[in-house]
């Protein structure tokens, strides 16, 4: 596979000293070694690693960056996430023989689709530890038999409110209240540059709201706990989305973001 994706690459670069896909700075990315990238009939699409390279899409359509391995800072959230993982690792193991074969035969009932639209199933462990990760970050209880699918309630607005003074960050969403048998599982950034509009990797958990919780949300206190306090002019955005606490599932997230004002 790998020789596959080098050869791939060979014809990538002999087609870039060609002149037949120009690579050019992505608009929303740092400047250091990052290009578009302009898929001739050789190639539909690429993701992923390959050396030093990171295939990648935004709104911009396809580039390419150079791989950088992120520092660890061993923060709270991150040791938290580990020990989640550990946890339903642990808990798998766990688990009958029956019980792992019933997990193995209903990932036919959670496939998703991946970055070129193509369908993919996760494994029973996947599906066990992905459901249990979602189901505890909700404050629900674990599960050792797997569900059947039923949805999860779907978030259909999504703004925010922050002022300096005050420490004002409130939360505005629909529908409301949560719905009963959901939670609201919220992430937010920290303050950033004002010309950001694309902020995926600066999300971090602020908290949950549970089931008959309504708008609008005051997460001031959360907020400043996780990041400090508001700066004026800075970009902050949030990100919201709906668990089934019962199930697991997830609903599709929003994203609304806000110039901090004085």
């Amino acid at each position: 596979m790998k020789k596959g994706l080098k050869r791939v690459w060979l014809h990538i670069v002999c087609f870039i000293e060609a002149g037949l896909i120009t690579p050019t700075v992505a608009q929303d990315a740092p400047v250091q070694q990052m290009a578009k990238v302009k898929l001739s009939a050789l190639v539909s699409g690429m993701s992923g690693k390959l050396n030093g390279s990171v295939f990648a899409k935004n709104r911009g359509g396809l580039y390419l960056r150079t791989k950088v391995t992120p520092v660890n800072p061993q923060t709270a959230s991150q040791v938290a996430a580990r020990n989640l993982l550990t946890t339903f690792s642990q808990g798998w193991k766990s688990l009958t023989a029956g019980q792992r074969v019933s997990w193995n035969n209903a990932v036919e009932n959670f496939q998703t689709t991946d970055v070129f639209g193509d369908l993919k199933k996760p494994s029973g462990l996947q599906l066990y530890i992905r459901l249990n990760a979602n189901i505890s970050n909700a404050g629900g209880v674990a599960i050792v038999v797997p569900p059947l699918p039923t949805g999860a309630a779907g978030l259909t607005a999504l703004s925010l409110a922050a002022l300096f003074t005050g420490a004002t960050f409130d939360i505005t969403f629909a529908p409301t209240p949560v719905p009963a048998g959901m939670a609201l599982y919220i992430e937010a950034t920290p303050g950033l540059s004002a010309g950001i509009s694309n902020a995926n990797s600066r999300f971090r958990t602020i908290g949950v709201e549970p089931a008959a919780g309504t708008s609008v949300i005051d997460f001031s206190a959360e907020y400043a706990a996780k990041f400090g306090a508001l700066a004026t002019g800075q970009k902050v955005f949030v990100r919201a989305k709906f668990i089934n606490i019962a199930t697991g599932e997830i609903s599709q997230s929003l994203v609304a973001s806000t110039i901090v004002g004085a």
